[in-house]
């Protein structure tokens, strides 16, 4: 959250003057009180400022950094993932390549007959198939992609934080949405959506209403 020269000015008085009421901060900052009635609401929605009847505004104690926070945490993934890209394992490295630059991504996740997620496949991962000297027109996309369990997934119901945290920390561009299905006994994950650092860029985009 980003604050005006105003707000900021706001905070520092009430941080420092507390509980203050509104009409006192008027005059501080030599302004109307209807001028600064905005500026308060904002501040005080955002739960940077509390307010107090016949007490006046006190200062939460919260910065804007954890306001952030607030909101990514309660975002869920499926608000904001995207279609997932997949490809068969049994698919050709040379169809994850069209695949791959078609659909214009970085990874495609490779899925069994059933649906299942088997692994996924980065663009590093194809330029090494290409350059291997293996003809890629015969050559399965199984051969060269990650496989499970050493894949890092996302689930819908999981926050947009806990997922960005995922992408950073393990230095992938993209997660696998999934959910758990119970086939044959065995835990498996059905791929459902698609979770990028392009979608985080589109959150705060429409968050900050451009």
């Amino acid at each position: 959250m980003e604050l005006t020269k105003r707000q900021e000015k706001i905070l520092e008085i009430v941080r420092n003057h507390g509980p203050i009421t509104g009409e006192e901060i008027a005059q501080k900052l030599n302004i109307s009180r209807a001028a600064l009635r905005p500026d308060l609401a904002i501040l005080t929605m955002a739960g940077l400022l509390g307010a107090r009847p016949r007490v006046g505004y006190y200062y939460t104690g919260r910065e804007p950094r954890d306001v952030i926070a607030g909101v990514l945490g309660n975002i869920r993934v499926q608000e904001v993932q995207s279609r997932p890209i997949v490809v068969r394992e049994t698919s050709t490295v040379y169809d994850a390549i069209v695949t791959m630059f078609i659909e214009d991504v970085g990874t495609i996740f490779v899925v069994s007959e059933e649906g299942f997620l088997e692994g996924l496949a980065s663009r590093k991962d194809m330029l090494k198939a290409t350059m291997g000297g293996k003809d890629i027109n015969k050559l399965p996309v199984g051969v060269v992609m990650t496989r499970m369990p050493n894949i890092i997934v996302t689930y819908p119901d999981e926050s947009v934080l806990r997922a960005a945290e995922k992408l950073i920390h393990h230095q992938v561009d993209s997660l696998p949405v999934v959910e758990t299905v119970l086939h044959e006994g065995r835990e498996k994950y059905r791929v459902v959506g698609r979770f990028t650092k392009t979608n985080i860029t589109r959150l705060f985009v429409s968050l900050a209403g451009k």
